[in-house]
């Protein structure tokens, strides 16, 4: 028997990080405040280690759109995988060549190709999506911060978010 309504868990699961990061400081800032000395610098040390953290939860949190959607992703030594109900496929995250968004589909889904492979459409809610921001974010060059601002912005049409080679020339922006 839970005493937490199912929204408030789900909720509270998406932004975890932030909520550790805000425990984390909590308990530095005693240390700081507290005995001193030693302890009092381990505190500091706590205080930045939780900025960090929540930094990183709050981009991760930001990604994390809901899950129950259509198939399954999961990563596993570099290698997407996504199983779907009508579709699927694997990429190698080394062999991307492109990534996109289309918020036209319903849901949203990211597009992933690869040379030699047919483009893998993922839904942004697929169960394990989330993992797929690690891969993302260790793309060479990725705008993490630009990635996030277009999943949860209100854009008509598909938007590319990273390419390896530019298909455009230098003096056109890519968003």
């Amino acid at each position: 028997m839970s005493f937490i309504r199912p929204e408030v868990k789900l909720a509270l699961w998406r932004w975890r990080e932030v909520l550790v990061a805000a425990g984390v400081a909590v308990l530095g800032v005693s240390w700081i405040g507290g005995p001193g000395g030693l302890l009092g610098w381990i505190g500091w040390v706590l205080v930045v280690a939780a900025l960090a953290l929540a930094i990183i939860g709050v981009q991760r949190a930001r990604f994390r759109t809901g899950a129950g959607g259509p198939g399954v992703v999961s990563v596993d030594e570099g290698q997407i995988t996504y199983l779907g109900p009508l579709t699927g496929g694997v990429v190698s995250a080394r062999e991307i060549e492109r990534l996109a968004l289309d918020p036209t589909a319903r849901p949203a889904h990211w597009i992933l190709e690869q040379p030699g492979q047919p483009t893998l459409h993922i839904p942004v809610n697929a169960e394990g999506a989330e993992a797929l921001f690690d891969v993302f974010a260790s793309l060479p060059g990725m705008r993490t911060e630009r990635m996030l601002a277009e999943l949860n912005g209100a854009s008509v049409h598909p938007v590319v978010i990273w390419e390896k080679h530019p298909m455009r020339p230098p003096q056109a922006r890519l968003h």
